[in-house]
């Protein structure tokens, strides 16, 4: 499959043929009709350089009225706005120097329109009763709702796996950056399982996009799942980044999501990306978090405040550590939160401490 899942145009696309929508319903009558068809969204001056011959129409779209003009032998051409029937019953002639990768007649002649006007082109197979679109350089095969919904259940199976691991990993670091026991390996570890669920995510946000109001209760599941992981990722790379490397936070994610599946596995290069070495003997090394994401967890705590205990603290432990007439001399905490970030925290810790060596 064409690696344009993270590409929310190519997803709007997805969503215009999606079921619920009258383009759907109009695919969906030609293909129970054993019908072929060739459908060009747009209806600019360079369609119009490659349309020969037809009809110019200019009727209202709606599924009914696409469907019988689909009927006819030649190609329709709609406009930018799937609002309009343009023109039916056209020859499209594109230029035959445009590569393609298609064999059928049809196909082809939508690969190379799609390329070379660089609009959305459907075409409808009669023979395999089949739908792609093309738009520029990539191309997709519109899956049926049962099968999108059969993959999107794997998905899910798969990511719920992952939610847990991640769950266990994430409790396992917040009991050792208490104790002063984290390793880098614990780190790239939660990490790793972040950005994998992501990644289905976001594999599953493309069979969402192709199933339309088919999609809704898979969405709901998959939102349940994902909450809250994005953040997590982001705060773990917070609290324990190179700062001295000048890497920030965006360029650590950006490295992230370059990791190939492959190169993901590897916990030396979830590592890299962080900004580390990526030797394998420094998995090893000691780490001390500087408490964003543990701070994060005390109700009330306002993301300044947060800033400031790590600027004047550097680390958790030394917040830890930190007396509350300490905490009430930095700036904008007063006594009262003094008092609620040493509760907190006391609180946070015995949870964490509990939860893992229960």
């Amino acid at each position: 499959m064409e690696d344009y899942h993270q590409d929310r145009e190519y997803l709007g696309f997805l969503r215009l043929v999606a079921p619920g929508t009258e383009l759907r319903e109009a695919l969906a009558r030609l293909m129970a009709s054993h019908l072929g068809a060739l459908i060009v969204v747009g209806d600019s001056s360079d369609v119009l350089e490659v349309v020969n011959g037809g009809v110019e129409l200019n009727w209202e779209f709606s599924a009914a009225n696409l469907f019988q003009i689909a009927k006819m032998d030649g190609a329709v051409v709609l406009d930018e706005e799937i609002s309009k029937i343009r023109f039916a019953n056209v020859h499209l002639v594109p230029d035959p120097s445009v590569p393609t990768i298609e064999s059928g007649t049809r196909h082809r002649t939508a690969e190379r329109v799609a390329r070379q006007t660089g609009k959305l082109v459907i075409a409808i197979s009669e023979r395999m009763t089949r739908v792609t679109i093309y738009k520029d350089d990539w191309h997709h095969v519109i899956l049926s709702v049962r099968v999108l919904i059969s993959k999107s259940g794997q998905a899910l199976q798969t990511m719920e796996k992952y939610k847990a691991r991640l769950d266990q990993v994430s409790a396992t670091l917040s009991a050792l950056e208490f104790e002063d026991l984290v390793s880098l390996q614990d780190v790239v570890s939660v990490l790793q399982r972040a950005e994998m669920m992501q990644r289905i995510a976001d594999e599953i946000q493309v069979y969402l996009s192709e199933l339309g109001t088919e999609g809704r209760l898979i969405g709901l599941q998959m939102e349940e799942l994902i909450s809250g992981v994005e953040r997590e990722k982001r705060n773990v790379i917070r609290d324990f980044r190179v700062e001295e490397r000048g890497k920030s936070v965006e360029a650590v994610e950006r490295s992230l999501a370059r990791l190939s599946d492959e190169e993901l596995l590897q916990l030396t290069s979830v590592a890299q990306a962080l900004g580390y070495s990526g030797a394998h003997d420094e998995l090893d090394r000691p780490l001390s978090s500087r408490g964003y994401r543990i701070l994060e967890r005390i109700p009330r705590l306002p993301a300044s405040v947060v800033e400031k205990l790590v600027k004047n603290f550097k680390t958790v432990q030394n917040i830890m550590q930190a007396s509350e007439k300490m905490l009430d001399e930095v700036e904008g905490i007063g006594k009262a939160r003094a008092h609620a970030i040493k509760e907190g925290l006391r609180r946070i810790a015995e949870s964490s401490l509990v939860e893992r060596y229960m």
